[in-house]
């Protein structure tokens, strides 16, 4: 099983120090603590995208690449890539450079977001938030699987003779999940194409999203990719670890009480009651952690959010070494030898993707044909291709 970290990237004042990093300064301090993840033997790093203040991450690919430069092991992708207010022409090009530059390394988790006003900031409508994150994702999947697309929509110009570029690394697209909390059509749409599905798993009780869950697993065994305990799940989660729990909630109540997201409301331990946070010792941690997989049933990758509420940056840090040495290890163990034979350890790898669609056999490496004069390939796009351009769009 995975285990990692998810970030907002929200730049958030201390409440201690009542200092508030600048830009500049959470940038740096989000590396860091991407790289110590690793180091600590977490599996995976994912970054939010948000395109206002007080947020950072509006680029995830170029902050993903530099990360994935700077590790070896660790999987990095998002949480999530705002499929409705990017163009998937642009998503299809973005993330297939970073599966290159990450060699396979990265997948990525597709949603909605919860900001509002970033619909008619990149000409969207929100009322057509889910028609949108439906249609573009329709054509994202074609475009990583075919050299040449035709496509016509509702939300976008027509494609016509239109190839992306870079093709996915080994012509095998990036593993996909689907986030949602709320939306069956998404965990319908997940279903369908027999995708991941992500629950953020921090502001509703376990009920809310086990309903989605249990309805993705039985489209996922409709749609014939496998059981319903073989449908890849992911869950999100916070915790704050000290060395009991008295510490725990002594430490962590200043950020709990003046965060931006449910400072001002219930009490942190009412909010842990009803919800899946996690203050207090490690044994805390792991326990209520494990109550996920008595809910949900087995699943694939467990990421927790640590980096928020501005905790300052040796916090979190020291948060990741609670998590690296005393937590995650035991919910390794424990989670694996209570794993059901028949549902699947981790989500597919690029290794196990390329595996799946070429066997023993080399993967295809895309060399395009010759520039005719005019910048683009003629007939068909790469030397292998079976797709062929029946016209490009004329002025």
């Amino acid at each position: 099983m995975q285990f990692g970290i998810m970030s907002v990237s929200d730049i958030t004042r201390d409440p201690v120090s009542g200092r508030t990093p600048s830009e500049a300064e959470r940038i740096e301090n989000i590396v860091k603590i991407a790289v110590h993840a690793e180091e600590v033997g977490l599996d995976v790093f994912a970054i939010g995208e948000h395109h206002n203040p007080p947020f950072f991450s509006s680029s995830p690919t170029t902050l993903l690449a530099h990360i994935a430069a700077l590790t070896k092991t660790l999987t990095v992708t998002t949480s999530t890539t705002l499929i409705t207010t990017n163009d998937p022409v642009r998503l299809a090009e973005e993330y297939a450079m970073l599966q290159h530059l990450a060699k396979g390394r990265m997948d990525l988790m597709l949603g909605r977001g919860n900001t509002a006003p970033v619909y008619p900031w990149f000409g969207q409508d929100i009322r057509q938030g889910l028609p949108l994150a439906l249609e573009n994702y329709n054509l994202l999947h074609r475009l990583w699987r075919e050299d040449v697309v035709d496509w016509e929509g509702q939300f976008r110009t027509p494609l016509q003779g239109f190839t992306s570029t870079p093709r996915p690394l080994d012509d095998v697209p990036p593993f996909v999940w689907h986030g949602s909390i709320r939306t069956p059509e998404i965990a319908e749409q997940a279903a369908f194409y027999g995708n991941g599905y992500f629950a953020n798993n921090i502001f509703w009780p376990k009920e809310h999203y086990k309903r989605l869950i249990t309805f993705y697993r039985q489209r996922f065994e409709h749609y014939g990719h496998g059981t319903r305990k073989q449908a890849v799940v992911g869950l999100g989660g916070q915790a704050f670890i000290a060395k009991n729990s008295q510490e725990a909630h002594d430490q962590f109540r200043p950020y709990f009480d003046e965060a931006p997201v449910y400072g001002n409301g219930p009490r942190m331990e009412d909010f842990e009651e009803m919800t899946p946070l996690s203050v207090g010792s490690p044994q805390e941690v792991i326990d209520k952690t494990l109550t996920f997989r008595e809910a949900f049933g087995d699943y694939q990758r467990q990421l927790f959010l640590i980096d928020h509420a501005g905790l300052p940056v040796d916090m979190v840090l020291h948060q990741l070494d609670m998590l690296g040495e005393h937590v995650v290890p035991v919910l390794r163990e424990e989670l694996e030898s209570r794993r059901d034979p028949e549902a699947p350890s981790n989500p597919p790898s690029h290794a196990d993707l390329v595996k799946a669609k070429y066997g023993d056999a080399t993967p295809r490496q895309p060399r395009p044909n010759a520039n005719r004069g005019d910048n683009v390939t003629g007939g068909s796009p790469y030397q292998d291709s079976e797709s062929a351009v029946d016209s490009y769009p004329t002025l």
